[in-house]
């Protein structure tokens, strides 16, 4: 059955979404240069429920590109999962959002990011995430809010229906994902 091979296919449900960001995965962010190019960064993040947050050192150009233009798209993934004893590997979450980035704080040494990175510092390093910190506690951070306008889910291997082209010949997508 095309099931046992693809698992759940389609959106995640609201607690997996939720679940799913709550893992440590990173964000790829893209934001746009001054002229226009877009610029993509692998960034910790923290989800609050309703918005990413983002907290960059004082010299990092993604901050000063979303001052400059706050239009944002960001993709949070997990690898395949590993294959069971029939290959089969049914797995594949991935978020994808766009939204606006709000500068909460320009750099500044104490700000809320602290509270915010100590967060991300645990998810992404276990407990003693916050040691991490402790060195660069006083360099300046930015304070980034990305709120989603777009929010695209899925999960489980196969394709969309929206994707598949009726009518070339082959399988139909009932044939071909088990409807």
């Amino acid at each position: 059955m095309a099931e046992d091979f693809r698992g759940n296919l389609g959106g995640l449900q609201r607690d997996e979404f939720d679940d799913f960001l709550a893992g440590n995965y990173l964000a790829r962010v893209a934001c746009l240069t001054p002229d226009g190019a877009p610029y993509v960064i692998p960034l910790w993040y923290q989800w609050d429920g309703e918005a990413i947050w983002l907290v960059g050192r004082q010299r990092a150009v993604w901050c000063q590109y979303m001052q400059a233009d706050p239009r944002v798209s960001l993709v949070v993934d997990a690898p395949h999962s590993e294959p069971d004893d029939m290959g089969r590997s049914m797995e594949i979450p991935k978020v994808i959002m766009q939204g606006m980035a709000e500068v909460v704080e320009e750099p500044n040494v104490g700000g809320h990011w602290v509270e915010v990175a100590k967060e991300m510092s645990y998810r992404y390093l276990g407990p003693n995430g916050p040691e991490y910190l402790t060195g660069t506690i006083n360099q300046p951070r930015w304070l980034i809010k990305v709120v989603p306008t777009e929010v695209k889910t899925w999960q489980g291997v196969g394709w969309a229906r929206r994707y598949w082209v009726d009518g070339t010949g082959g399988a139909s997508y009932e044939e071909a994902h088990g409807g």
